[in-house]
């Protein structure tokens, strides 16, 4: 038999935690709490459906039940994200939950305009992979999207995954073909990543308009060479 030796006891599975960051925070995923805030953020942004699964939605009768269908799945295991102000601003996904191998999928990911190239919406990629690995450990984590979404594959590089290939045809979404990209992130590979996050995140990486002064990949360099060094 090949391969090395490991852990073979299950991890646990998503649970209903509030995952709290600098910037805003994350808990589980309520219809009757976060359906209207969030129709308000999506309403007349068609665009943010271009490669999720359903939407986009014209009418708040088929988003709220929609919203209640997410919410009410274990798989995928739905978290609303809550900006500084209390409201929900996105939400996003645990799913492809398979404890057995101790491997776990991010997708499904809902950013509103309002939420995208904020430091909460980096945020939300930090505290749910953080969860993932310290708390559900996980030794895989997994970053899925089209082909053809090129926002997303940027994404999932700046946010440390490796991109492992295309599966070819993989999917029918929407009445189209899809071929998939995957991407992953090891339980080996967090560590130097945490650094990076946090690093990033941190208030003085902020000029006084809010700009970043160094990048997620120039702070994930700086960990990596203090490894080698």
């Amino acid at each position: 038999m090949s391969g090395e030796p490991v852990d073979a006891t299950p991890s646990p599975r998503p649970s209903p935690v509030s995952l709290q960051g600098r910037y805003g925070h994350i808990e589980k995923l309520d219809a009757a709490k976060h359906a209207a805030p969030l129709w308000g953020a999506v309403k007349g942004h068609d665009q943010v459906w271009d490669y999720l699964f359903s939407g986009p939605f014209t009418e708040r009768a088929a988003f709220d039940e929609y919203i209640s269908m997410v919410a009410s799945r274990e798989d995928p295991y739905a978290y609303a994200i809550i900006d500084a102000d209390g409201r929900a601003a996105g939400f996003a996904t645990l799913m492809e939950i398979r404890p057995q191998n101790r491997v776990i999928e991010v997708g499904n990911i809902l950013y509103p305009p309002q939420l995208q190239r904020t430091p909460l919406a980096t945020e939300v990629q930090y505290l749910l992979a953080r969860y993932a690995f310290e708390d559900l450990k996980n030794r895989r984590y997994e970053w899925k999207c089209n082909s053809l979404n090129a926002p997303s594959r940027r994404a999932a590089l700046r946010f440390g995954f490796t991109f492992e290939g295309i599966f070819r045809r993989h999917m029918i979404v929407k009445n189209r073909s899809r071929d998939t990209a995957w991407f992953a992130m090891l339980d080996s590979e967090w560590p130097e990543r945490k650094r990076a996050f946090e690093a990033w995140l941190a208030p003085e990486n902020f000029d006084g308009s809010g700009k970043q002064k160094k990048t997620l990949e120039q702070f994930r360099a700086l960990s990596k060479g203090s490894e080698n060094s």
